[in-house]
């Protein structure tokens, strides 16, 4: 096979076995469009990109992608408010499992068709790409239904997996071993999660929009304390997990909370990344003890000390590092040893996800995004919680992820309105 499934590719496999593990991706349509003449786009777009044919050998860690005829059958979501059809939609296709064989397709597509527009919804099995990816695919598909023609360029469907990219950052590889048994401390510092049933991977979904005042004044401040804007959402997550842990403060050892911010590393491949399709993702995580009266600004300024301490040690490729560790210790635990590892061994509250599709939809001759974008993504069995942001002109849409087995859709409620309040505060 011509492909090799990268570490975190390879996790997301794992992971998949516990629970479906997918991402869902909607743009809107404007104007709407025909569902035969999407279909088509749909179809034509797989077939010229090569996205389809695909095989897995998981034994071996590898991939193909075989082309052939694409089979994708556009289905048709239907209701009265677009955003509300949609928030039920991507639950569902984020617990909906793709058939776990060597052949498979890993896309599903949907039109919600609403009294007040229309959007075309990609559901994927998330292993094969990454979001940025999926931004590109979603355009072109638009694209070929509005009669342009399909792009002269294709992606390589074969990138270099990581150790490639250890070996050109060898120094920090050794560096961040060094630095594992921090890592390591912190882990046993932090709160650790409650699951009600830890093999319950049933994902929840809440779709939020911070309109462009609440958007605009969390750049102001952020630009203004000299963090950013990743910094403060990540600041705003522990902000908002904080009550949901009161007895920690009182704790003789677990006082922290740690969220995770997922990392896009195509830059770390150079030009073998950048005319990519498929998985380049890192992350990094934060611990704070998040005491009862800091200021919103000081708990951002502690976390931007943080990330930017990652970033320049290349603290990210630890993430990497214990990947291979994951896969060594996994055979050995039974299904429930599994859904209960990451909250055992690397507690983590929540992540983030975060796209700016006004950096990733434009094309040449075109002016803007597209009026709407909208994410789910999964949590997997790392975090309970899975904030996607997803910036847009300027607004903010906030997908938020959750495990049913941790939190109630009435704590996701009350999370989000503590994001709210703390957005409120700011000036």
């Amino acid at each position: 096979m011509k492909g090799v499934l990268n570490l975190f590719q390879a996790n997301m496999l794992r992971w998949r076995e516990l629970h479906p593990y997918n991402a869902v991706h909607a743009v809107a349509l404007d104007p709407p469009m025909q569902l035969e003449s999407l279909q088509a786009a749909v179809r034509a777009e797989l077939e010229h990109w090569g996205l389809t044919g695909l095989v897995v050998d998981r034994a071996h860690g590898r991939y193909e992608y075989g082309g052939g005829p694409a089979h994708s059958v556009l289905a048709r979501v239907q209701g009265s408010r677009r955003l509300e059809t949609l928030e039920a939609e991507i639950e569902r296709q984020l617990n909906a499992p793709f058939p776990d064989t060597a052949s498979l397709d890993p896309f599903r597509f949907f039109l919600v068709d609403a009294d007040d527009g229309a959007m075309l919804g990609l559901s994927y099995d998330h292993f094969v790409a990454g979001g940025d990816c999926i931004i590109a695919l979603l355009h072109a598909i638009v694209a070929r239904a509005h009669g342009a023609p399909s792009a002269a360029t294709l992606p390589v469907l074969y990138p270099p997996t990581q150790g490639w990219l250890f070996a050109r950052n060898f120094a920090h590889v050794v560096g961040g071993l060094a630095r594992l048994p921090a890592l390591i401390r912190s882990a046993r510092t932090t709160v650790r999660p409650r699951y009600r049933n830890p093999a319950d991977g049933t994902n929840g979904y809440r779709l939020h929009v911070l309109p462009p005042p609440f958007y605009a004044r969390l750049l102001s401040c952020s630009k203004a304390w000299g963090v950013t804007l990743n910094d403060a959402l990540l600041a705003l997550l522990l902000d908002a997990v904080a009550p949901f842990a009161p007895k920690r403060m009182s704790a003789s050892r677990r006082r922290a909370l740690a969220v995770a911010s997922i990392m896009n590393l195509r830059g770390e491949y150079g030009d073998a990344g950048a005319a990519a399709f498929g998985q380049f993702l890192g992350s990094l995580r934060v611990s704070h003890p998040v005491p009862e009266g800091m200021s919103f600004e000081a708990l951002a300024r502690d976390v931007h000390a943080e990330t930017s301490r990652i970033k320049r040690e290349k603290l990210y490729l630890q993430t990497l590092l214990a990947m291979r560790y994951v896969a060594a210790v996994w055979r050995a635990l039974s299904p429930d040893q599994r859904a209960g590892f990451y909250a055992k061994t690397y507690p983590i509250w929540a992540g983030l996800s975060a796209l700016n599709v006004n950096a990733l939809w434009p094309r040449p001759n075109e002016a803007a995004a597209p009026p709407v974008y909208i994410r789910g993504v999964p949590t997997g069995p790392v975090a309970p919680v899975v904030l996607a942001v997803t910036t847009v002109g300027d607004t903010l849409y906030a997908g938020l992820s959750f495990r049913t087995a941790a939190f109630t859709r009435a704590d996701i409620d009350n999370l989000w309105s503590g994001v709210r309040r703390r957005l409120d505060t700011l000036s």
